[in-house]
């Protein structure tokens, strides 16, 4: 089928100049080609969030220059900073520019204003992003250190309890020290999404719970949890992972994963997912993308082909490495996906 052209502009062969082209693509209206690069499939760990993307391509530049300097780490406070109480997208952030920063960045800011809450956590969570990409972890008590200080700095502030829930995790501590972490991060933030995943992967199989332990905790905020709350996709994000699991281990089980999207109860969650997450402007939560790509993904499982196709372009083409790199690469996963059914 032959493509569409732009109105108003004639036909231009393959083989035009390369100013030609350009000239061409100049001349278009603006908002055709916003919408032209920015639905285009992409991995951005800012996902929606300009003024995080903005800062994140300047640590990245910083590095590619090989140096560092105070005008960088002014980016960092002011954009962790301006978040206010904005728990939730705080956490967003801290995450992103952990996971760009390495361990000299941090390290260099927190020396510097030993004092600044917004430095001593950067520090603590890009401490725990380079301990997680080791075979032990080691020592944490350092970092639980930091988190404590950074408490008393904003003693209303979650997070640094959140990360103090990370070192249980990757030290596989015992789960009964979880419970006076956890009435600390519900009495600051009930419904704070990090802590909630940190929580999810925490009492699983695969680390230092069981199938038990998880169903309890998803009982336990079902009941109460807003349908429009950060942590509205934990569910759906167990039962992702459930599905993952049976596929890892192989032989029946990963015969069986399919009948996993066959169940009233995941169909539910997916109905009332489908049904409150693709309304415009329900999700407003700093990784409502994030959740879309998820929901975009268990409908595909599903074989719920239109609603799939509804939250892929609700995503505008930001990609999340999970669930999709569970199949390979993520963005040739999810780009194949967007690009056959967010036809509209």
């Amino acid at each position: 089928m032959a493509r569409c052209r732009p109105y108003g502009f004639p036909h231009t062969p393959a083989a035009t100049t390369p100013s030609l082209r350009k000239a061409v693509r100049n001349a278009m209206p603006a908002f055709i080609r916003r919408r032209r690069k920015g639905n285009a499939p992409r991995l951005a760990p800012e996902l929606d969030d300009l003024a995080l993307g903005k800062v994140r391509r300047r640590v990245l530049s910083c590095w590619d220059r090989g140096s560092l300097d105070t005008a960088v780490m002014a980016l960092l406070s002011q954009v962790i900073d301006e978040t206010g109480e904005d728990w939730d997208r705080k956490a967003h952030r801290l995450e992103v520019l952990a996971g760009v920063s390495g361990r000299a960045l941090p390290g260099i800011w927190r020396e510097h204003k030993p004092r600044d809450q917004g430095a001593l956590l950067l520090h603590a969570w890009s401490e725990l992003v380079q301990a997680g990409q080791q075979s032990s972890p080691g020592d944490l008590s350092d970092v639980r250190e930091t988190c404590l200080r950074a408490a008393e700095l904003v003693p209303a502030d979650p997070i640094p309890w959140t990360l103090h829930l990370s070192t249980l995790r990757l030290e596989r501590r015992p789960t009964r020290e979880l419970s006076p972490i956890w009435r600390e991060i519900k009495a600051r933030d009930p419904w704070n999404r990090e802590a909630h995943l940190q929580a999810l992967a925490y009492l699983s199989p695969e680390e230092c719970g069981s199938s038990v332990l998880v169903l309890d905790l998803l009982d336990g905020i079902r009941a109460e949890m807003p349908a429009d709350a950060p942590t509205a996709a934990l569910e759906l994000t167990a039962i992702v992972r459930n599905h993952t699991r049976a596929v890892s281990v192989g032989g029946l089980m990963a015969l069986g994963a399919a009948e996993i999207w066959r169940r009233a109860d995941v169909a539910k969650v997916l109905d009332q997912a489908s049904y409150d997450w693709l309304t415009p402007g329900f999700l407003k939560h700093a990784a409502a993308l994030a959740d879309l790509n998820l929901l975009a993904y268990a409908l595909l499982k599903s074989t719920r082909l239109p609603e799939a196709g509804a939250a892929l372009r609700a995503t505008g083409g930001v990609a999340t490495p999970w669930p999709w790199s569970v199949e390979g690469d993520p963005l040739e996963r999810f780009s194949h996906f967007y690009t056959r059914h967010s036809e509209g």
